[in-house]
This record gives structure tokens, C-alpha cells and sequence, in this order.
């Protein structure tokens, strides 16, 4: 697998030529981002961070990611049914994470005082890297479930066809053939529809919630593009939006500015960072609604850490999936060694275990937006000060993933062209709709694939440090 393009890599004059090539089809292609400079104006854009070249995946392990996709939608959506396993789960990561804290804090109080809500949106994305074992078999293994603004659903519908041109200006037609099609922007689509269809109101909004600094925004027009061709009205919002001009009518409908929301689709809200006090208000006034909200706060817990290590555990995913023993199985061949750091004799143990062995395992916080994972010193250091500390429950523990490097080259604006050892994630996207306690739609809406330098042991493409890439199915 290392060895794909190994003929291209070798011709430096050939590689600069599809470079340039690369760079006008991805803006063409509207692969962009704003600036660092101006991250909220979209008159100075640039291309999105890309790999030159598609990447190998083995095509067992892509099949097995999507065919497993439909199971993990059904597991966040009977975990955000469970206010028993979650108030359990999160029992001691609530006392030291203030973050989780509040958020769980709002689910109490809505769950009192009764859902508006009935019909639910999930928009998740499932990550996973090729663990290469002792004998060099590549296997299948989850990093981590977003289920709160999981992006580049987008840009990735337009990547394909930049890898496809590139091959074609290296002389590869053949495999530029064989790219196969990838349109998430669609499926996310098609799921906000559904939902929309089902709050039953023809002149309600979909509103995107937004961050105030806004450089990925053209991978969300992507998906507010397709519902405006479908005619359905989209409107984009950040918090302090909410919090100025929403307000709640009797029946608990959601108004902004007179508008009312059928859907809110969060691009926001998974970092401390995105709250104050005001934020907080905002976030409780959008979850007491009636609005289909994607995700609601119970979702949006689903895809915690801590939740992530606790379906490890023997017999927990039979509880929440009950009859289902062949999507159980599933599921399960996808999880790496997860382990808690809990207080007590099993968390003194592992605790030990890492200290000794750094290079064995991640550190893992209750954070979505890459960049806060810790390997290595840095994970001996935090764990030698807080081993003692409650506020080791804040974190899990998780074995490193030991995927195989290859060359690629990562196009990047203002950085030179050069060749670099590269490791890759696969993301799929699952889009779900429940009403009431009715399964509506369940699919894979398709998949992202994100590359990374592997000196960079963390972090997204939104974090700066991984690139678009596509899979090129081997």
C-alpha cells in the first residue's frame, strides 16, 4: 500500500506540473476556506488544505466502515434515550468537567420539564485509522463518534473530482475511473429534509447556528445550497442571535426575528470556548423548543469520551441494543482498547500502565474539534500530576492506533511542495431521523477522508494540522 503512486513521486517536474493543475481545479471546484486574515469575508478566499494524490484504502476495511454506520446510528440514538446509562455514565466526569457538566445540566431540566421535541436529527460521523497489528494486517478501528458539527461533509463532495483531473494530467485515466462518487453534502441534505418535513410546518426556517468566526463557511453553504434547491428556507445564526431575538410561544415553537424554526442545525457549540453565560441561555431557550434539533443535547452527550469508553465494557452494548447481537458484533470489531480512569483500583491500574508506557496509549478529554488529544511525555506529564486527582476522571484512555505511513505530497497555500510521510482517517457520515419512537430514515450519507504528516499525532482539518484527501479503494 505504501508503494501506490510510487512511478509519480519519483518525477519532480511531473509533480509540480499536477500541483498547479491541483490548486486551479480545487478553486474551480469551489474546494475553499477564508482566510486566517479575514475569517469572516468571503473576498479573499483560498483552497482548503488537500493532498495531491488519492490515498490507498483497503477496500475490506471501507466496506466494513459503511456497513457498520446504520448500527452506530441506532447506538446514539438509543444512548440519547437512556437518561439512566447517561446520568451513570457520566456520574464522575460531571464532578470534575464543567463543560459536560452543564450540558448535562440542561438535558435534567428539559427531560423535567418534558420534551418539546418529537421528532430527533442525527448528523454524526464516524472516524477510524487502519491499525497495522503485530503480523501486518490492517484492521478497522474506531478514533472517536462526532455527533455534534461534524464537518466536511461538503468540501469533501467536491474533492473526488480534483483527484480525478490530477490522474489524468499524471497519464492514470484508469484509476482516475475508479474514484468512486461521494456526495455527503446530499445525504445531510436529504436528512435535514426529512425532518423538516415532519415538523410539519411549510413556511418554518432550518437555521444553521453558527460560530463567530466563520472561515470553513463554504462547507456548510454546500449543504444549505442543496435544501434551498429543495425550496427550503435556511437562515444562519450564532448564539448571541438566539439569545437577542428568540423567544418560545406558548406551544413552544421557536421564533427568531419572527421566523419560525423548524430544524437547528448546530455548526457550533462542542468547545467551552463557544459558551458564556449568555450562550448558555441561548443553548437552554433552543433546547426547551419544539425545534428538531440537530443534535439535541442528549446526542450531543452520546458522543462524549467517556461514553466512548464506556461501550467497551462487556455487556453494554447488548443492554442498549437488545436483540441485535450481529450489529453488536459490528460494532465491536471496530473498538480499540478503551479504559477508564476512574477513581479506584481498575483506574490506578491503567493510570500506572501509561505512566510506564507512554507510547501505548492516547489521553482523551471530553473535547470535539481535534487538537486536544495528548501522546507520549506530554501524556506522562499530565498523568504524573493529576494520578492522585479526581480530575483524572475527566480524561479516558485509549491504545494507539499504529497505522502505515505513506508518501503523499499536502498542498497547502504558502507552503512548499514536498514530499512527505503521510497517515490518513477515514470519517462516514450517518444521517438518522426518529419520530416519536419510529425510526424514519437511517443511512450512510458518505464518507471523508482526512491526511495528516505523521509527526502530528492530533488534529483536524478544521485545526489546521490534516488535509482533504480521497480514498482510492485497493
Amino acid at each position: 500500500m505504501a508503494a501506490l503512486w510510487a512511478d509519480v513521486l519519483r518525477d519532480e517536474a511531473a509533480v509540480a506540473e499536477a500541483a498547479a493543475v491541483a490548486v486551479d481545479a480545487a478553486l474551480l471546484q469551489g474546494v475553499l476556506m477564508r482566510t486566517e486574515g479575514e475569517p469572516n469575508a468571503s473576498h479573499v478566499v483560498n483552497y482548503a488544505p488537500f493532498t495531491l494524490l488519492p490515498s490507498a484504502v483497503p477496500s475490506a476495511l471501507f466496506e466494513q466502515a459503511y456497513a457498520v454506520q446504520q448500527d452506530f446510528n441506532l447506538l446514539v440514538d438509543a444512548i440519547s434515550q437512556n437518561k439512566e446509562f447517561l446520568e451513570q455514565t457520566l456520574a464522575s466526569t460531571i464532578k470534575v468537567d464543567d463543560f459536560t457538566a452543564q450540558l448535562f445540566r440542561i438535558h435534567m431540566q428539559v427531560l423535567e420539564e418534558g420534551l418539546a421535541q418529537s421528532v430527533f436529527l442525527g448528523i454524526n460521523r464516524s472516524d477510524y485509522m487502519f491499525d497495522c497489528g503485530v503480523d501486518g494486517t490492517p484492521a478497522l478501528k474506531q478514533i472517536e463518534i462526532n455527533t455534534i458539527a461534524a464537518s466536511f461533509g461538503g468540501l469533501t463532495s467536491r474533492t473526488a473530482a480534483v483527484h480525478g483531473l490530477v490522474l489524468k494530467v499524471l497519464g492514470k485515466s484508469k484509476e482516475a475511473s475508479r474514484l468512486l462518487p461521494n456526495n455527503p453534502s446530499k445525504g445531510l441534505a436529504l436528512g435535514i429534509e426529512k425532518a423538516w418535513k415532519l415538523y410539519g410546518s411549510q413556511n418554518a426556517v432550518v437555521m444553521f447556528l453558527v460560530e463567530e468566526v466563520q472561515r470553513n463557511i463554504f462547507d456548510q453553504r454546500c449543504v444549505e445550497n442543496e435544501l434551498w434547491n429543495r425550496n427550503i428556507r435556511v437562515i444562519r445564526k450564532r448564539f448571541r442571535d438566539v439569545f437577542e431575538k428568540g423567544s418560545l410561544d406558548d406551544a413552544k415553537r421557536l421564533y427568531i426575528d419572527g421566523q419560525e424554526v423548524a430544524v437547528v442545525y448546530y455548526r457550533e457549540g462542542y468547545m467551552p470556548s463557544n459558551y458564556n453565560e449568555q450562550n448558555w441561555e441561548a443553548r437552554l431557550l433552543l433546547e426547551r423548543s419544539r425545534a428538531v434539533k440537530c443534535p439535541d443535547i442528549a446526542t450531543q452527550l452520546a458522543g462524549t469520551k467517556k461514553v466512548q469508553q464506556e461501550l467497551s465494557r462487556p455487556g453494554t452494548l447488548e443492554r442498549l441494543l437488545p436483540g441485535r447481537p450481529e450489529a453488536v458484533a459490528r460494532i465491536r470489531a471496530t473498538f480499540a482498547g478503551l479504559y477508564s480512569l476512574d477513581m479506584g483500583k481498575e483506574g490506578d491500574k491503567i493510570a500506572a500502565a501509561a505512566i510506564a508506557d507512554p507510547d501505548r496509549f492516547v489521553l482523551k478529554p471530553q473535547r470535539e474539534g481535534g487538537g486536544n488529544n495528548l501522546y507520549g511525555e506530554e501524556l506522562r506529564e499530565v498523568l504524573e500530576k493529576i494520578r492522585d486527582s479526581p480530575e483524572r476522571t475527566s480524561y479516558i484512555l485509549m491504545d494507539k492506533i499504529k497505522p502505515q505511513p505513506a508518501m503523499n505530497y499536502l498542498l497547502r497555500a504558502h507552503s512548499p511542495l514536498q514530499v512527505t510521510k503521510c497517515i490518513s482517517e477515514l470519517g462516514i457520515f450517518g444521517v438518522y431521523v426518529r419520530q416519536g419512537k419510529e425510526m424514519v430514515m437511517n443511512k450512510a450519507a458518505g464518507h471523508l477522508l482526512r491526511t495528516k504528516a505523521i509527526e502530528h499525532a492530533d488534529g483536524g482539518v478544521a485545526a489546521g494540522v490534516a488535509v482533504l484527501d480521497t480514498p482510492y479503494v485497493v
